[in-house]
């Protein structure tokens, strides 16, 4: 059945997914802040500043009016997750179902994407696109899946069945709570696995902080609410496993340049695209504190992030107390 899809946000993820509801057989409206992109876009059939050399569907038209996006049954939301209040302030409420695809925490609130959506649109049902997804690829077509969060069973299966292609594979959950968490930890975890990697300290390490990462990721979850079998599956670990895995994801890149000694702010400031990861840390420590839950790589990170020696940072994680695994 073709709808027409929202997608607000027009960087590489936003692009990649508009691309999927094209190539599921619906028409995209692709909201852009930058009205220089927007004709672009509609000029061109390419989003050249965020993925150069994909042609993308006829059937996605760029605007740079939200209430124009805002008509459509589904908006997904795909913007910065710091950002994700403010865009949805401006949002024309219609009652619209929202599909946020954002990882990240409120900074102050400590409130997940799903919160904050409800709270700038209370009427609107809401659900979480996460997984283990590189834009570029998804473009391309190859093979991926994601978890599909939604609390109302109808609307998870009818979101999960207008989204899928052959090549888009997502697998409906009633989590909610645990696929945001499992997106937003990955991310500084990532951080922490680019900086093993820049730090030259082998696969040995990368594959503990990994394990012990996601052991931190499962605690905070269960902290909030979440199932552990979501953060086992394709928006936590799954995720985690990619994240941390690729120069590929800007939050690994980001922790290989502060593993080589380059400064955060330099390396920050030298991108066109967001690593989400450098701003969770620090609301991550926050939150994490607030429910009594020890995120020793989470700390570490922001300890880095904030300009301390890495071998300082990683000779005091080594010299924590000896414990077990499970604790």
């Amino acid at each position: 059945m073709s709808e027409t899809i929202g997608v607000i946000g027009a960087g590489a993820w936003g692009t990649a997914l508009a691309q999927v509801a094209a190539s599921a057989g619906h028409e995209v409206r692709l909201w852009a802040r930058d009205p220089a992109l927007v004709a672009a876009i509609n000029a061109t059939a390419e989003n050249a500043p965020y993925l150069p050399g994909i042609p993308l569907s006829p059937r996605i038209r760029a605007t740079g009016d939200l209430a124009h996006v805002a008509q459509a049954p589904v908006n997904l939301v795909v913007t910065p997750a710091q950002a994700m209040r403010s865009v949805l302030a401006t949002l024309p409420a219609h009652g619209q179902a929202l599909v946020l695809c954002s990882k990240g925490i409120e900074a102050g609130s400590h409130r997940l994407m799903s919160e904050v959506a409800a709270e700038e649109h209370p009427r609107s049902p809401i659900a979480v696109l996460s997984g283990p997804t590189f834009a570029h690829e998804v473009t391309r077509g190859l093979p991926t899946a994601v978890t599909l969060a939604c609390a109302a069973p109808a609307l998870r299966a009818q979101l999960a069945e207008w989204l899928a292609t052959p090549q888009f594979r997502p697998y409906a959950s009633a989590d909610v709570v645990g696929a945001e968490i499992g997106g937003a930890v990955k991310n500084v975890l990532a951080i922490g696995c680019g900086v093993v990697e820049g730090a030259g300290l082998g696969q040995n390490a990368r594959a503990a902080l990994i394990a012990r990462g996601f052991a931190e990721m499962t605690r905070f979850g269960l902290a909030r609410g979440a199932d552990a079998v979501t953060l086992a599956g394709l928006s936590g670990l799954g995720d985690l496993v990619l994240t941390c895995s690729s120069v590929a994801s800007r939050n690994f890149s980001l922790g290989l340049g502060l593993g080589r000694g380059q400064s955060a702010a330099a390396l920050l400031a030298d991108r066109r695209t967001v690593a989400e990861g450098a701003f969770t840390a620090p609301v991550l420590r926050e939150a994490a504190a607030g429910v009594g839950v020890d995120m020793p790589v989470t700390d570490a990170v922001c300890r880095l992030l904030g300009g301390e020696a890495v071998d300082t940072v990683i000779g005091d994680l080594l010299a924590r107390p000896l414990r077990d695994e499970g604790a």
